[in-house]
């Protein structure tokens, strides 16, 4: 089995490439290699590489400045969606897309299940919303769009090592407490999405991300705890609750956006707890 990843360089894309399974040959692009927003460079990537899948992991992730580069978000996070499924269209070939939480409005109590209504409050959720809609659009019977959350490694800029540096510098840092969803390492999201890719009957919408539910809060509290029993801060760090409105951003976020993950679990898929994963996260990196 052939697989093309985009986004390669990415927290994602990166730990794809690293656990391949055996037998499969990748071939992996980051932006420098393919720009998804070019039609005609990602129609002759995909037609001189002939992969049986390719898996999306290339995405405009920088939720705030979205609401300013309005334009360059949408190119990436729809349109790149779009000319990728007309790409595997053309050849035969399968596309996994992974897509967000932030495609609903936080308006639930329940977790959201893959047939929810979507409201996304965001430009970032409003374009990873196009380029569901793209993909499922013009490769129905060939594709997975696979929904994640607050997405964590221990490379690359995300939540674990901002807290880190900024535990490390200051002692204390005050967090979100009224945002509710689940925190995912990224190698848990690689693994389920080569079990995706070995799945060639799979289709449709879901959701995946590790088990348990967390406030932003209480994910920075268990950086610091765990960080601290090794030796990445210290045991004296002050974590503070706040509310959302104490912190505003560009970009409206939802307030609850935990995701059911019933279609995979089904299938046999367990999820390890969001804390175990970010044990081993912060252990790769103690160990860096």
């Amino acid at each position: 089995m052939k697989v093309l990843i985009t986004g390669a360089s990415g927290q994602v894309g990166r730990i794809l490439c690293r656990e391949a399974p055996s037998g499969v040959t990748v071939v992996g692009y980051s932006h420098k290699d393919l720009d998804v927003t070019d039609a005609n460079a990602v129609d002759a990537h995909v037609r001189e590489q002939a992969p049986d899948i390719i898996i999306n992991a290339a995405a405009y992730t920088a939720v705030d400045r979205a609401e300013t580069e309005v334009d360059l978000a949408h190119n990436i996070n729809a349109k790149g969606p779009r000319y990728l499924a007309s790409a595997a269209h053309a050849i035969g070939a399968r596309l996994i897309q992974i897509s967000t939480d932030f495609v609903f409005d936080g308006t639930s109590s329940v977790p959201y299940r893959t047939d929810a209504a979507t409201h996304p409050l965001s430009t970032y959720g409003k374009s990873k919303l196009a380029g569901e809609h793209a993909v499922l659009e013009i490769l129905p019977a060939r594709s997975v769009v696979l929904r994640t959350a607050w997405v964590y490694a221990a490379e690359g800029n995300n939540f674990v090592r901002t807290m880190l540096r900024v535990m490390k510098a200051s002692g204390s840092v005050r967090v979100v407490a009224d945002q509710v969803g689940t925190p995912t390492a990224a190698r848990s999201l690689a693994r389920t999405l080569w079990w995706i890719a070995g799945e060639s009957q799979l289709t449709g919408v879901h959701h995946w991300t590790d088990a348990g539910v967390a406030s932003w809060y209480d994910f920075a509290v268990a950086i610091a705890e765990e960080g601290a029993q090794l030796g990445l801060v210290t045991d004296a760090v002050t974590v503070t609750p706040i509310a959302t409105h104490q912190y505003p951003t560009p970009a409206r976020r939802p307030s609850y956006s935990v995701l059911d993950k019933q279609t995979l679990t089904a299938l046999g898929v367990a999820p390890l707890h969001w804390r175990k994963s970010l044990r081993g996260v912060l252990e790769e990196m103690a160990n860096a």
